[in-house]
């Protein structure tokens, strides 16, 4: 019979790797969805309805900003301000795996 608490659950491997890449990658992902998807897609729309507005799907634009559209830009620059934050963490970081300061590895 083994004894549990000598053996882990699952093997110990450790496959070197490095943590920056999904910093940097997070913090592109928001930079883009962000920026591109969040403000742009919406200010585009909102500088092309005509007039009288138009029907998006459910959605109705208007040529100008309401509280929703306003709501969707702040939205938008908190997500490219938390990719910036992820980018330069990824930047910063060290070469290697990621490992939690104080834990003996």
């Amino acid at each position: 019979m083994t004894e549990l608490e000598e053996s882990p659950p699952v093997p110990v491997s450790d496959e070197g790797g490095d943590a920056r890449i999904g910093w940097i990658a997070s913090g592109v992902l928001f930079l883009v969805a962000g920026a591109g998807g969040l403000i742009g897609a919406n200010l585009l729309l909102h500088r092309i309805a005509p007039d009288s507005g138009t029907r998006y799907g459910p959605f109705w634009v208007g040529p100008t900003l309401g509280p929703y559209a306003w709501a969707v830009v702040v939205l938008g620059m908190l997500f490219v301000a938390l990719g910036a934050v992820l980018l330069a963490l990824g930047l910063r970081a060290p070469k290697g795996r990621f490992v939690l300061p104080g834990y003996p590895y």
